[in-house]
């Protein structure tokens, strides 16, 4: 049964979370710093120092990767570039999280995630540095393509375990207090008629920590 509480202990490093050890140790660093900066949380320079905070833990922490190989490429999209892996069970992304104004956020994301869809959840292996700035590396299972999938179903779904849909491909839990977006058939893909959501666009809400 889903539980807020159990999720914002999750957030906060307090409970468990498949394959999110790393996600909580930097994402509670990440909070724990925040205090210090200066510069509005909506802000483009809040996010550079943030970044500023971050790149201290990675270095300070070992978790500077290589960029994957490019002879493993598989494809991208807005955010993020997917590789293949030597364990064909597994794939590679790289994510520079720009659905999301702050690092934070998007390592919540990943939690969350993780929280809903285990068989599913991202393993953090690092970052990396690229042309398009600061990235993080995650490993997850892979899904072999099947049938385009429908929409409708994916809506159902939601609608079933609690979601209220706003509009295109977004939804939001009244309950958990957190909104759901951009869940179009790329992201959500159908295997032996079962739903398996890959790439998720979770956003806590204001009132989450209530």
């Amino acid at each position: 049964m889903l539980s807020r509480h159990e999720l914002q202990n999750i957030i906060r490093g307090n409970e468990p979370s498949r394959k999110g050890e790393v996600i909580q140790a930097i994402t509670c660093h990440l909070g724990g710093e925040k205090g210090t900066i200066q510069a509005n949380p909506e802000s483009k320079q809040f996010r550079i120092e943030e970044e500023e905070i971050l790149t201290k833990y990675i270095e300070e922490n070992g978790l500077w990767l290589s960029e994957p190989d490019e002879q493993w490429y598989i494809g991208e999209g807005a955010e993020q570039k997917v590789f293949g892996h030597p364990d064909s069970s597994f794939v590679l992304k790289t994510n520079h999280a720009v659905f999301y104004s702050c690092w934070e956020d998007y390592l919540i994301n990943l939690l969350i995630h993780n929280y809903f869809f285990p068989h599913l959840a991202y393993e953090l292996l690092g970052f990396s540095k690229t042309g398009l700035g600061l990235v993080a590396i995650v490993k997850q299972a892979f899904v072999q393509t099947g049938p385009a999938t429908d929409l409708d179903n994916v809506m159902d779904f939601l609608i079933a375990n609690g979601f209220v849909h706003r509009r295109n491909n977004d939804y939001f839990h009244p309950e958990m207090k957190i909104i759901l977006e951009d869940l179009h058939d790329e992201n959500v893909l159908t295997k032996e008629d079962c739903l398996m959501f890959i790439d998720t666009v979770f956003y806590l809400m204001p009132d989450f920590w209530e």
